[in-house]
């Protein structure tokens, strides 16, 4: 546990993925072609968490999704990279955008598509439900799966490593 603690306290960027990672997987469509996704709670208060804690939340997704855009601006998320099937150009693309080296980067993915970029970062996640290839493939695989808590495993396990999660844990206690 120890060498995970030690990648994960470099990081300075969170790339998600978010189809089996934000959400559990599933696609839903209207008659009319609307696309629905569902979002965990704690998933959200998660990014809002790691955005206070001064590490930067991005999204490479190989969709585009109206929905996937106004959840992300909801939360506060500013770096979205929408509809790359080869995620790659987004993930360098993305590197020049923060300024960032590969060592400094997590990413946390589900299935084989998310391999070329999980295999070029610093810290490499995957979720519990994800294809068991990817979880060869990765230095730490959540306690829960996508789009059940995944991304707030994510959260607390970097705000530990920074020694900061038990003091932003502490804050929501009320304190006469």
């Amino acid at each position: 546990m120890q060498d995970i603690l030690e990648k994960a306290k470099q990081i300075e960027l969170v790339i998600f993925d978010v189809d089996g990672v934000m959400t559990d997987g599933s696609l839903f469509f209207g008659d009319d072609g609307q696309e629905y996704k569902a979002f965990n709670s704690f998933d959200g208060h998660g990014m809002r968490m790691l955005i206070e804690g001064g590490i930067k939340p991005a999204v490479i997704t190989g969709r585009k999704s109206q929905v996937v855009e106004h959840r992300m601006k909801d939360l506060g998320v500013d770096l979205i990279y929408q509809g790359y099937r080869d995620k790659t150009p987004a993930y360098e693309a993305l590197l020049k955008e923060v300024g960032l080296s590969a060592e400094q980067v997590a990413y946390v993915g589900d299935d084989v598509v998310d391999l070329p970029v999980m295999s070029r970062v610093g810290f490499a996640i995957a979720v519990q439900n994800s294809h068991p290839f990817v979880k060869q493939h990765a230095h730490w695989i959540t306690p829960r799966n996508g789009g059940s808590g995944a991304v707030r495993d994510v959260v607390e396990l970097l705000l530990e490593a920074r020694g900061t999660l038990a003091s932003k844990l502490e804050s929501y206690l009320y304190k006469p």
